[in-house]
């Protein structure tokens, strides 16, 4: 049996090495800010309360993008599918090329989501939580609609993209 060892383990290398051993689904976080959609993937996404019907995503504070996001009075969150690894990719890149080719609808209010993912969700932010180098950020549903059929989620885990086994 191996025993517990304090502080030489906690290096943020090392953690972000240990937190990918434990699989998690990708959302897109978008909206229309300044006339343009902004956004964002997130890793972090989960479900919190029924009632009220609330989700929570985390993101960096030094992320460039949370910045504009958050100005926007509704944020629109897509569960990304298997598929969406390229999506994924790109959402996390060159902001300019963020939304190049895809598919998207936008709400009333700027809300932002993907036309072929798994749920989108209408949003407003609830509460932003300081968590460390991260800001928890919760997030209230205002509608939601389901696309696929048979759907299987991207998921992140080891720092890759995957698709969920079948079992």
């Amino acid at each position: 049996m191996t025993t517990l060892r304090t502080n030489q383990d906690l290096d943020p290398r090392r953690l972000r090495e240990v937190f990918g051993i434990f699989p998690s689904g990708v959302v897109a976080v978008a909206a229309h800010v300044d006339g343009a959609p902004v956004g964002l993937a997130a890793s972090s996404f989960t479900s919190v309360s029924l009632d009220p019907p609330l989700v929570s995503f985390s993101i960096a504070n030094a992320s460039k993008t949370w910045p504009d996001l958050r100005r926007a009075a509704h944020l629109g969150v897509t569960i990304l599918a298997d598929h969406h690894s390229t999506v994924a990719r790109q959402l996390a890149g060159d902001v300019g090329k963020r939304f190049d080719g895809l598919a998207i609808t936008a709400t009333s209010d700027g809300a932002v989501t993907l036309d072929d993912g798994l749920a989108q969700f209408d949003t407003t932010i609830h509460h932003e939580m300081p968590a460390g180098d991260h800001t928890i950020v919760l997030l209230r549903l205002h509608a939601v609609r389901t696309g696929l059929t048979d759907p299987s989620p991207l998921v992140f885990h080891r720092s890759r993209f995957g698709r969920l086994q079948p079992g």
